[in-house]
């Protein structure tokens, strides 16, 4: 499937210049269940070196959840040891839902002190 959307993903990143583009992660535990993340797969098929500079806490699925239970979920991402101060960051996902999950990791970045968060998703769920 990354094949299939990589050139979509090019051209569009190809128009607008990024300091960092971050995959959502998934957490260790789900990482190890899937035995990948999709968004940094999506992101390598499409030629794009994505940072990993986020790191997500495990919790039950998003799809398990209601949307008033993804809207009040509480803050899941760490941001490792990195500077983000004045960067524009892209951050990338597969599917968009309640977009709960860009919003934290945008919050995130936002007070770590990145000068510009954006997103990128493959599909709105």
């Amino acid at each position: 499937m990354a094949h299939a959307f990589s050139q979509t993903i090019k051209t569009y990143l190809a128009e607008v210049e990024y300091d960092l583009i971050i995959p959502i992660p998934l957490s260790d535990e789900r990482l190890y269940e899937r035995g990948f993340n999709q968004s940094t797969v999506l992101l390598e098929e499409a030629e794009v070196r994505p940072s990993t500079i986020l790191t997500r806490l495990h919790s039950e699925k998003q799809s398990k959840k209601t949307r008033s239970e993804r809207l009040l979920q509480e803050q899941v991402f760490r941001l490792a040891e990195s500077d983000v101060r004045g960067k524009t960051i892209l951050l990338f996902d597969d599917i968009y839902t309640t977009g709960t999950t860009l919003r934290q990791a945008a919050k995130l970045l936002r007070e770590a002190g990145a000068d510009a968060v954006s997103s990128l998703t493959l599909a709105r769920g």
